[in-house]
């Protein structure tokens, strides 16, 4: 495979496995809290624990899967986690109550977890070292293309077709990853020696320390766009802009397609710092317009600026937790990253409902500038004073 090429079979393939893994999520993630109102007639409580449950098994498996990819068994923990993730989406046609549900959450979320960590790893190997952060970014997309098909499609199906309808599909899609899954074909990875590999228990053998830093400023900042993903509807409704809630990520999706090749380069050719600060001003000048929306036209404006402000931010994260580790221990920087950065999201969406119950939407979102711009404080701090980045060439030179 040559050094420069990005656009491989490979890729393509792993990138579209961690597509339809996370479309069945976000389809899910919209509708199952319905159905347990309608259906099983649950608690407002207990439908919130359909995410909650699912998050905390994805958050608990991820140090596992990262232990795992560290013995250079990537294939391996990515099939099995696919066939784990798929085999579950089966099992929703059965429960006769809440429980059963959770249950299927529960066992789902692990397959969601080492899943998403091997691929995140895998796909760091694939990408040529020179162009990671472009690759990375470009990985990054089959998140956000999810997150604006999936509420959509699923919240169409449910309301049209009904249940069975939605779980049919959520079934297909999850094993659209298994099939996707199975088309990557890995270089032979030589194992790791048990001599470099503890099998004692201790914090170092499930988190990688490196990824700590930067995996704590995503976290930070997740907590904002978790304040997007749970009540920017909500705001559209109550700024009377309701038939333009499910415009605003698909403007935030397009913006960020838009930009991503030149971002992704940028980082590569210039490092982290270049990229994460202008972006972390975009982010809090998209609040901070989103908090002063008063027609369509701002309020669509808002969701480009974050598109192109968060949504460069994070795969920049990834890279550098992936980037600040060692080669065989990227499985668990990826799994640190994302462990950390999912119980930002878990916390953020609790925290951010709470604050919400005291004020009013426009008030949260014009808070929020101000939050993003003290994690730009935070990122100076844990990231860009302790570490003098290393030169392109040296990037490229990197396994």
């Amino acid at each position: 495979m040559s050094k420069s090429k990005l656009w491989t079979k490979d890729f393509i393939s792993i990138s579209l496995s961690n597509f339809f893994v996370f479309l069945t999520f976000y389809i899910l993630l919209v509708t199952l809290p319905i159905l347990a109102l309608q259906e099983y007639h649950s608690s407002a409580s207990e439908a919130g624990l359909m995410t909650t449950v699912f998050l905390l098994s994805a958050i608990i498996s991820r140090p596992l899967a990262g232990k795992w990819l560290e013995r250079g068994e990537h294939k391996k923990t990515l099939l099995t986690a696919l066939i784990i993730f798929a085999g579950a989406s089966i099992l929703y046609f059965f429960p006769q109550t809440i429980m059963g549900v959770l249950f299927i959450r529960l066992l789902q979320g692990v397959g969601f977890g080492i899943a998403t960590t091997a691929a995140g790893t895998i796909v760091a190997d694939i990408i040529p070292p020179s162009r990671r952060g472009e690759g990375m970014g470009y990985f990054a997309m089959s998140i956000n293309l999810a997150m604006v098909l999936g509420p959509f499609i699923g919240l169409t199906v449910i309301q049209h077709l009904g249940d069975k309808i939605l779980f049919t599909l959520s079934m297909i899609v999850a094993f659209g990853s298994l099939v996707t899954g199975l088309i990557v074909k890995m270089e032979k990875t030589e194992k790791t020696s048990q001599a470099a590999v503890s099998s004692s228990f201790s914090i170092r053998n499930l988190i990688e320390p490196s990824a700590v830093p930067i995996s704590v400023v995503g976290s930070f900042l997740a907590i904002v766009y978790s304040a997007l993903l749970s009540f920017v509807s909500v705001y559209a409704t109550e700024i009377h802009l309701a038939n333009l809630a499910s415009l605003f990520f698909v403007v935030y999706a397009v913006v960020l397609l838009i930009s991503r090749p030149f971002t992704g380069k940028w980082l590569d050719q210039y490092g982290p710092n270049f990229i994460f600060y202008p972006c972390v001003i975009l982010f809090a000048f998209g609040m901070l317009l989103l908090s002063k929306s008063g027609g369509a036209v701002t309020f669509l404006i808002s969701a480009g600026v974050i598109g192109v402000g968060w949504g460069t931010l994070f795969p920049t994260f990834q890279t550098i937790a992936i980037q600040d580790s060692e080669p065989r221990r990227r499985g668990l920087a990826t799994a640190t990253f994302l462990s950390i950065y999912d119980t930002g999201m878990a916390l953020g969406s609790f925290i951010v409902g709470l604050i919400a119950a005291k004020m009013d939407y426009s008030s949260l979102y014009f808070l929020c500038t101000f939050y993003v711009l003290i994690g730009g404080a935070l990122y100076y701090f844990l990231h860009h004073s302790k570490k003098r980045e290393s030169s392109p060439k040296l990037k490229s030179q990197e396994q």
